[in-house]
């Protein structure tokens, strides 16, 4: 299934659907962040996906992880909310989802890198090489706020 981001564009399609959402900022021993590329879209993002009926938020955070990646991972802390109503994704099926995502921080604590239906690749990235991957510009900020260790609170927005 196809998905077109919209940010702010006059000409975005109106949403018809919210659905509360996890990415997790994922980083090794070494600082490096877990990026995935998206196989709907091709573009790199944080591993993450919607919140099902029955689990809790930490548990949507550690089964996308998994389900993305191949990796176990443990919640280490809210780093963001994000439901700016002029970020909309439109999907082949004529869903057309208002952006209302929370940002984790998270630990590998297992697991091996793969793929999945939903990834093309999966790699661990240095921050400061994070600039040269096409990232889209509101995952870029979920990124920038979990990594920004001088943030005594969540960014909420």
């Amino acid at each position: 299934m196809g998905r077109i981001d919209y940010l702010h564009d006059p000409a975005a399609p109106p949403a018809n659907s919210v659905v509360p959402s996890v990415v997790a900022v994922v980083r090794d021993n070494d600082g490096r962040v877990l990026m995935i590329r998206r196989s709907d879209n091709g573009r790199w993002a944080l591993p993450g996906g919607g919140h099902d009926v029955g689990e809790s938020i930490s548990d949507t955070v550690v089964r996308e992880a998994k389900e993305e990646t191949g990796y176990d991972v443990e919640v280490a802390g809210l780093s963001g909310i994000y439901t700016d109503p002029g970020h909309v994704m439109q999907y082949d099926d004529g869903e057309v989802r208002q952006q209302f995502s929370l940002c984790f921080r998270a630990r590998p604590v297992g697991g091996e890198l793969r793929t999945s239906a939903e990834t093309t690749e999966v790699r661990w990235v240095t921050p400061s090489d994070l600039r040269d991957y096409d990232i889209h510009p509101t995952m870029r900020l979920r990124i920038e706020h979990a990594l920004d260790e001088s943030r005594t609170s969540p960014y909420i927005g």
